[in-house]
């Protein structure tokens, strides 16, 4: 079977057509397309697909990341580059966790500049031998996307430092958002060029490419497709700060699965959707997912690990033996504590450097004999806060080195170079305790080195205790993202510069059989949960979340970041008003159902009373005598006042509680008790909430009461509602009364009332006067109506409505529903009603010459 994929313009430019049935190369050539930024709104918002034959169907993943696993340096000769495996890289190690027979492909930027002379040359050797597809970024595009709008908004913002001055963070920059936008969308070009979209996965990586899964799902809406993010998600305090904050978040979602570290990240986020998009998540059998127009994206929580086969062999090197023997003899006689960070103005460097002179000066015993040392990877931004910092840092060491410093002996090691995983190894053997005192950090994976380090390999000379139990002690800050996965890791605030000095002092004093069980304990944790298991995980949710991709009819809609994909069930349609027409003339007994507030009065009118053209229609529909019309509402007996000029039509109010078949009649109460006594109970404590939380308000009804919270704090309403719901059923548990919960309220009413209780007593006595309906029309837009929706199946077996029964059960808006079909608005409804009323076998008037005949004739009697 052949697929359909992606190539090159220029391999179809040059007449390079694939051979069918045969392997061909894909994209020989890649180029970069120049593109302009308004052109985001000229994308057609369908799925598209080549005519292309390509190769026989493959399961392959595309990983896109801001970088590619790949170094690439210049060749001695100066001709040409000279490119290998970053073994260091995540993206190259996450293989390890993906089915064996799935093809990788990888889209990213090289760390180097290439001139554009060399870069289709650069392009070919990439695809050919490494599997890679390269964006290249022209420079000016590069400086405002990684150096501006990356680290100077996002990710200071991400780690929860706010602009508050032009010269601390600076000012959000339109520009610098503009260049990033535009840098997404090259690298969604590059994808476009290899994708299948009917086959392959996607699968996004970090915060540089947040705005990637709606360029991608604007041309492709069945894609299956991920996104993880490595860094920290902020609290929605912070979040809402950025003013593209809905472009981004709306992106977000265009993805099928959004992974995070920690669940702290993952419920900021989800935070984030319900406050800014009003957008709700559910959990269901443990797993987390948001529902948004029709899909459900997932959301997943997995802290990433490392890959131990590398750590492994790092062990076995011959020259990590030599350096850990020297570093023994270095530090004869010392308690090693050991820090590794990277050099920026979130690791808390100098917090660290401040518990060590403070550890010192309060337990002299260490001076002496605990070392410090600390290694600060080179700095990958720049900047005077950087530059603060590492003045700072080298101040504190230098007054500690000479505080406490004696002949033979510095408390601290500071070694400011690039440092090899091999050399750092080393390093990790010999310490006694890791310390981590970052202020804020996505993962941190450094910790779990370390205790793979300290466990070392069984045959291996370098292990500090090679002939004994291993050991390990951690000192950790619990605003990294690995800490809540270290439970026998010593926790700290790293602000807490004397908490801290009190925990080294802890970790460094503690028995030996302690520090054997807290390693076991990591080491058994970090061996299982490896890259391996973390990339197996993600992949595996991933395709559970797209399983019914392609059962689903989807479509886009919106304008630039404001688009989203429209899922919805095949069997739902849109309610054709010529096929309900053709119904409703062949039909001999009808039932017509409608809600009122959303269905045929819009949410957002003040004035609720119906209009005369609405009145018009009910009164044309309820005088065909093959008819029976019910407005079946929430709201209370003022609806019948509303509607009182329309003689014939049937109403049930407060979903039933109260019910009448005509105007002339008198209402009934359907209840299964009369009895009110519990009110008296709910109502103390709906007040008690509704004092407690601002924004919220008590409905009273004859027979049932409603809190509601729409206007309340989002987090807080909804907390609040749970309690509330927990709290009544507990008061009320015995008392003849269901507490339910719906969007923004919560309600308080008399067991067996509900519209579907309403629509089987309306079919039912149609079918004892033997009308048995053929032909049902329910429509309505809230969750209470899905009730309505339910029963026509079990109607249609009970017998009592006809096996051959025309039933539409609509829905107002596109949404998921128990409806078969839906009307986008309340003005279609009512253009829906309109053409059935003037199809409608209506009696006509008599003429005032029949009524002077009909006057004639019974005088003459």
């Amino acid at each position: 079977m052949l697929s359909k994929s992606y190539t090159n313009l220029l391999d179809l430019a040059s007449g390079n057509f694939p051979v069918m049935g045969r392997e061909k190369k894909r994209l020989p050539r890649v180029m970069t397309v120049p593109v302009d930024i308004s052109e985001l709104d000229d994308d057609q918002a369908n799925s598209v697909s080549s005519d292309v034959p390509s190769s026989i169907i493959q399961d392959r993943i595309i990983i896109v990341a801001n970088q590619l696993p790949v170094k690439a340096k210049r060749r001695p000769d100066n001709k040409g580059w000279a490119l290998s495996w970053d073994d260091d890289s995540l993206l190259l190690q996450l293989k390890d966790g993906l089915p064996d027979d799935m093809e990788v492909l990888y889209v990213g930027s090289l760390r180097v500049d290439v001139d554009p002379s060399e870069q289709d040359d650069v392009s070919q050797l990439l695809l050919e031998k490494f599997k890679c597809v390269p964006a290249f970024l022209p420079p000016d595009i590069l400086s405002k996307y990684y150096h501006g709008f990356c680290k100077q908004h996002l990710w200071p913002l991400f780690h929860y430092m706010l602009p508050f001055a032009a010269n601390h963070g600076g000012r959000f920059d339109r520009s610098l958002w503009e260049a990033y936008v535009l840098a997404n969308k090259i690298f969604s070009q590059k994808v476009i060029e290899v994708i299948n979209p009917e086959d392959d996965y996607v699968w996004i990586h970090d915060y540089h490419l947040m705005v990637l899964p709606t360029f991608l799902r604007r041309k492709f809406i069945k894609l299956r497709m991920g996104f993880f993010l490595h860094s920290p998600f902020p609290s929605s305090e912070i979040y809402r700060t950025l003013p593209v904050r809905e472009e981004i978040l709306k992106a977000l979602l265009n993805a099928d699965l959004i992974g995070f570290h920690t669940f702290d990240y993952a419920r900021h986020f989800l935070s984030c959707c319900s406050r800014i998009l009003g957008v709700e998540y559910q959990s269901k059998r443990g797993y987390i997912g948001l529902e948004y127009y029709g899909r459900t994206i997932g959301v997943k929580i997995m802290p990433v690990g490392i890959h131990m086969g590398q750590i492994q062999s790092v062990l076995k090197l011959a020259d990590k033996d030599w350096r850990v023997d020297e570093l023994k003899q270095q530090f004869e006689g010392k308690t090693v504590l050991l820090g590794v960070d990277d050099m920026d103005i979130f690791k808390g460097v100098n917090l660290k450097l401040l518990a060590m002179e403070h550890l010192l000066k309060q337990h002299p015993k260490w001076r002496g004999r605990a070392v410090l040392v600390q290694i600060a990877n080179p700095a990958r931004g720049k900047g005077s806060d950087l530059e603060e910092i590492q003045a700072e840092i080298h101040a504190s060491c230098k007054r500690i080195n000479e505080t406490y410093g004696q002949p033979g002996y510095e408390p601290v090691v500071f070694i400011d170079r690039p440092v090899s995983l091999s050399e750092r190894a080393a390093y990790y053997t010999v310490a006694e305790c890791l310390v981590v005192t970052a202020v804020r950090d996505g993962m941190n994976l450094t910790p779990y080195e370390y205790i793979v380090c300290r466990e070392g390999v069984s045959y291996s000379v370098s292990c500090s205790d090679s002939t004994g139990p291993r050991k390990s002690m951690l000192v950790v800050s619990e605003f990294i993202g690995c800490s809540p996965s270290l439970s026998g890791a010593i926790r700290i605030n790293p602000w807490n510069i004397e908490a801290t000095a009190e925990a080294l002092n802890e970790a460094i004093s503690m028995a030996d059989p302690e520090k054997q069980l807290r390693h076991e304990k990591h080491y058994k944790y970090v061996s299982l949960h490896d890259v391996a298991y973390w990339s197996r995980s993600f992949f595996q949710d991933l395709e559970r979340t797209c399983k019914d991709h392609f059962r689903r009819r989807c479509w886009g809609i919106g304008l630039s970041f404001g688009f989203r994909v429209v899922a919805l069930d095949p069997n739902f349609k849109k309610l054709s008003i010529d096929a309900i027409v053709s119904a409703y003339l062949r039909s001999k007994s009808r039932a017509i159902l409608l809600d009122y507030d959303g269905t045929v009065m819009p949410q957002t009118s003040m004035n609720k009373r119906p209009s005369q053209k609405v009145i018009s229609i009910i009164n044309t529909l309820c005088a065909d005598p093959k008819n029976t019309v019910f407005v079946v509402s929430g709201r209370g007996k003022t609806l019948g006042e509303w509607l009182s000029s329309c003689s014939k039509l049937g109403i049930a109010a407060e979903h039933g509680y109260f019910m009448r078949w005509s105007a002339d009649e008198d209402w009934q109460i359907c209840g299964q008790s009369n009895d009110f006594g519990w009110i008296q109970m709910a109502e103390p404590v709906m007040q008690l909430y509704t004092e407690a939380t601002d924004g919220s308000s008590i409905e009273k009804k004859e027979s049932a009461l409603v809190w509601h919270h729409r206007d309340a704090d989002p987090g807080f309403g909804s907390s609040q509602a749970k309690e509330m719901l927990d709290h009544l059923e507990s008061v009320l548990a015995n008392e003849p009364v269901a507490v339910k919960s719906g969007q923004y309220i919560v309600e308080v009413k008399p067991q067996g009332v509900s519209k579907g209780v309403v629509a089987e007593k309306i079919l039912s006595s149609m079918a004892e006067k033997r009308r048995q309906a053929d032909f049902v029309l329910c429509i309505g837009d809230d969750r209470s109506d899905e009730d309505m929706f339910e029963i026509f199946g079990g109607a249609v077996a009970s017998g009592t409505l006809s096996p051959n029964a025309s039933i539409f059960a609509c829905t107002v808006g596109q949404k998921p529903s128990k409806a078969k079909y839906y009307l986008d608005d309340t003005s279609e409804v009512v253009l829906m009603l309109e053409n059935l009323a003037e199809a409608s076998d209506v009696p006509s008037s008599p003429s005032s010459e029949e009524v002077e005949e009909e006057e004639e004739e019974e005088d003459s009697l």
